[in-house]
């Protein structure tokens, strides 16, 4: 399999860090890395990306002229925007730049790694996952056994209303109601040991305009009802 090469601009150490190895975990996967916006150009200079992940607040430069720039060099390339601003407003804008994805920080491992798989043509990667993890819920619930069976039962007797208020904010287009639906929902996927249903919700939170994503989030969601 030939090595994917990926551009990460992002300033803060610990940031570039953490999701670097969250990038290079991924099969075949060579990250380059920059922390401002000339040393991308440099790396794009040298090397022909699959994609570029840009930090929209550079200390030399924003994410939208970053962009400009890097597509003055390769045109063909896609980016996805790092963000810690949530606003329908900010991604709006950000994909009117030219950002094919926007990601909002901070940023799980399979959310990221979900939006990289997306941009890229492949199927999100969630087989590795189990449905429910007991050890994840036994240390959310300080080994509890009875506990963990308890918010179990709760969770997936609320899970098909969560599903339908998340599923008809984003119908209405109201995102900022989705997104505090998912925010819960994922706080209750990690106490319970949910780990595939909350690889879906993050992946849907960074692409709530994306049918696949929803589509994805809903049969996971399904098989999380379905099996207990």
């Amino acid at each position: 399999m030939n090595p994917i090469h990926l551009l990460l601009v992002e300033d803060d150490a610990v940031s570039r860090g953490f999701l670097t190895a969250a990038l290079q975990a991924m099969p075949a996967t060579v990250v380059d890395v920059a922390s401002d916006g000339a040393q991308a150009i440099a790396r794009a200079h040298e090397t022909a990306h699959a994609l570029w992940l840009l930090d929209a607040h550079l200390p030399d430069t924003t994410g939208e002229a970053l962009l400009a720039a890097l597509q003055g060099l390769r045109p063909d390339i896609p980016a996805v925007c790092l963000t810690a601003d949530p606003t329908p407003e900010r991604r709006a804008s950000l994909r009117s730049a030219g950002f094919v994805e926007v990601a909002t920080k901070p940023l799980t491992i399979p959310a990221l790694q979900a939006t990289v798989r997306r941009v890229l043509g492949g199927p999100p990667d969630s087989s590795g996952l189990p449905v429910w993890d007991d050890a994840q819920a036994l240390r959310a619930l300080g080994d509890n056994a009875a506990a963990v069976a308890a918010m179990r039962e709760l969770f997936i007797k609320e899970l098909p209303a969560q599903v339908v208020t998340i599923v008809s904010a984003i119908d209405a287009d109201d995102y900022a109601c989705a997104r505090d639906s998912l925010h819960r929902l994922k706080a209750s996927c990690g106490f319970v040991g949910c780990p595939r249903l909350l690889a879906a919700a993050h992946a849907l939170a960074d692409a709530m305009d994306d049918p696949a994503a929803l589509r994805r989030f809903r049969e996971q969601a399904a098989v999380a009802q379905s099996r207990t």
